[in-house]
């Protein structure tokens, strides 16, 4: 008999044992079959980093009534490509990536393994969400998100995302989230990234440390702002990087050779 549930392939970039892929897991069960390929540790800061000069190994954990859970020695996104590619025997109907212990709003997209596994979900053309809640706490209070990945989760199964789309969720932290928004990504970047220290042999090293500066703080249409008045942020992110606009305006750059 064929399986009519849907498939849902979940991974993260804090590594299997996480408590916010565990919270993941919890919220959406019940609505399809499961399948975690996560990696065995912290991924952090990975974006769509992949694995070229080792091989991968994926160890089953975990193999229960429509739960599997494998832990992998890769990146986020090799995870990704492995559960899609080797260890399911159909194509996934959703790809989840969280909840990740900290934001990626703005423009942490760019760097977050759980938002790269969210991006090479929609690479393989699967409706794909990643779920991320602003405390970095190992121990957070993830029961203010499941309502949010429940519904949102039920909801792409429902109705899709546009190919080559996936969704970035930022959830506030703590239990007086006043509602969803649907955003933009909000224009800003990171300051006094590093900090200067001295290691064992009295060598230079450097610390990633930082802070947001937030160009645009009083726009309401952006992540950020929904995010400080404590709504959750939902911002639907593209493959194509292409910047259309900018394609005329350069063409005659063809004839100039």
């Amino acid at each position: 008999m064929v399986n009519k549930k849907p498939l849902i392939l979940i991974t993260n970039d804090d590594g299997y044992q996480a408590k916010g892929i565990n919270e993941l897991i919890e919220s959406v069960k019940g609505l399809g079959e499961i399948i975690v390929v996560a990696p065995d540790g912290p991924r952090s800061g990975m974006s769509s980093a992949i694995t070229s000069l080792q091989p991968l190994r994926a160890h089953l954990i975990k193999d229960e009534a429509d739960l599997k859970i494998y832990s992998c020695t890769g990146t986020p996104v090799d995870c990704v490509k492995l559960g899609i590619t080797e260890l399911t025997e159909r194509q996934p109907d959703i790809v989840l990536s969280g909840i990740n212990h900290g934001s990626n709003a703005a423009v942490a997209v760019l760097y977050s393994g759980t938002m790269g596994a969210a991006m090479e979900g929609a690479v393989f053309k699967i409706p794909s969400v990643g779920f991320s809640l602003l405390d970095h706490d190992h121990h957070a209070d993830f029961s203010a998100c499941h309502k949010y990945t429940r519904m949102l989760t039920s909801q792409v199964l429902k109705d899709g995302l546009p190919t080559g789309t996936c969704l970035n969720v930022n959830i506030p932290k703590g239990h007086d989230i006043k509602g969803l928004k649907i955003c933009r990504q909000t224009s800003g970047k990171w300051t006094n990234e590093f900090v200067l220290s001295k290691d064992g042999a009295n060598k230079q090293i450097y610390w990633l440390a930082g802070e947001f500066t937030n160009d645009e703080p009083h726009d309401e249409n952006t992540d950020e702002w929904a995010l400080s008045h404590n709504y959750v942020a939902v911002v639907p992110v593209k493959v194509d990087m292409t910047n259309h606009d900018y394609l005329e305006p350069i063409r005659a750059w063809e004839n100039l050779i």
